[in-house]
């Protein structure tokens, strides 16, 4: 093994141990497939090995390997499945202190939203989740989608309102929360 071969194993190495869960953690998001998120996980850094040389540092790694992450889901994606599910990550977030009427209705909300994600254009349903669910900003959903930041603002300002309708269409009220 060569010194520069060494060196990009030591890299990628000290990446996975500072990243590696959250990688799998936004894949995982993503697909709500534990085993599929850690394979994903995976070859993410599998391709980040094979690619090392194009890492120009312009970004920090985080940002890089995050891209090559969401790409390698949505690659997933569109052989696999439809759609991305993002139920658990709702449900984990409920209040225990909740009445059990009241976990019930976010139950419900939360099906309601799936099945309105699920009706949605990919990009529409990856700036949502992305921006809303996970919370990012926009500088980081720019980062992780490859988008400009402009294309985020834009793409979830027209996702927005389809969503509404699709969640109207399907019985939600805006006096739940979601």
């Amino acid at each position: 093994m060569n010194l520069i071969s060494a060196d990009r194993n030591v890299e990628i190495t000290k990446w996975h141990e500072e990243y590696g869960v959250a990688i799998s953690k936004y894949i995982y998001r993503m697909l709500r497939d534990y085993h599929q998120a850690e394979d994903l996980t995976q070859e993410t850094f599998i391709k980040a090995f094979r690619y090392f040389e194009s890492f120009e540092e312009k970004s920090n790694p985080k940002t890089w390997l995050y891209s090559i992450a969401h790409n390698v889901t949505i690659d997933y994606l569109r052989k696999r499945r439809p759609l991305p599910q993002i139920e658990d990550e709702i449900m984990n977030t409920i209040d225990t202190r909740l009445l059990p009427e009241e976990i019930v209705e976010r139950n419900e909300s939360v099906h309601i939203l799936y099945n309105a994600l699920e009706n949605m254009k990919p990009s529409y349903r990856e700036v949502i989740v992305t921006r809303r669910i996970n919370e990012c900003s926009i500088k980081e959903t720019s980062e992780k989608l490859t988008w400009s930041e402009g294309k985020v603002k834009s793409t979830l300002h027209r996702a927005m309102p389809v969503l509404m309708k699709e969640l109207q269409e399907s019985g939600y009220s805006y006096e739940q929360s979601v």
